[in-house]
């Protein structure tokens, strides 16, 4: 599994974030080889954690956690190019991957409505965030920019960026704001694919970069898969 030691770093630090304890990496590796034992030779996968007692019944924090492990068919995502809609929204706990985000649902259903393809966030600062599902990048044609703001910080995106830094590739963190896009192109990521262009945000036309979205795709493909 590519990335996997970011997948299971996440888990941990999320689940001491939420419930004060975690699973132990071992467990986990175990429960996600049984699933793919039990599943074809390829497939994609979503481990959930929460507590056995129940969402909303307080516990000590030395009681176990459930763990669920779903299989699915294999993805590689939408191809785009993407429109973007850009609304006003700010997600709770949103360093965390966490359920029961339905204004992620409503926002994409609202978008696709009014003649998107997705929806992008902006804070109340008016920065942009992120994706309903996904994290964004921007280029200037030699830097790979990435938002600061509020944000979850995707296992694709920590891939790309170190296999970028391991390439010497520049990279910079700043805010983005609607009126910063020009001579800027973009692309969405997450565990699907590396790099979806984006061809506008809002009512901002943007001109996607193929050697952007190819420098994405090959930096991803750098990060060797690790055996669970």
């Amino acid at each position: 599994m590519r990335g996997l030691d970011l997948h299971l770093a996440r888990l941990q630090r999320a689940s001491h974030d939420l419930f004060g304890r975690a699973v132990d990496d071992g467990l986990l590796r175990d429960r996600m080889r049984q699933a793919v034992a039990a599943g074809p030779r390829s497939l994609s996968m979503v481990v959930t954690i929460r507590p056995a007692e129940g969402e909303f019944v307080p516990a000590d924090d030395d009681r176990p956690l459930d763990v669920t492990v779903r299989t699915d068919a294999p993805s590689d995502g939408p191809r785009g190019p993407f429109l973007l809609d850009a609304v006003e929204h700010e997600r709770f706990l949103p360093h965390i991957k966490h359920v029961g985000e339905g204004a992620k649902t409503h926002h994409l259903r609202r978008a696709r409505q009014r003649g998107f393809d997705d929806a992008v966030f902006l804070d109340r600062a008016g920065r942009i965030s992120e994706g309903t599902i996904w994290n964004l990048a921007f280029s200037d044609g030699d830097t790979v920019i990435w938002p600061r703001a509020d944000l979850l910080v995707g296992t694709t995106m920590q891939i790309v960026r170190r296999q970028l830094h391991l390439a010497g590739v520049p990279q910079d963190e700043r805010e983005v704001r609607p009126s910063d896009l020009g001579g800027l192109s973009a692309v969405v990521m997450n565990s699907w694919t590396p790099a979806v262009p984006i061809t506008g945000i809002g009512h901002r036309e943007l001109a996607p970069d193929p050697r952007f979205v190819r420098r994405l795709r090959n930096a991803f493909d750098a990060d060797a898969a690790e055996p669970l």
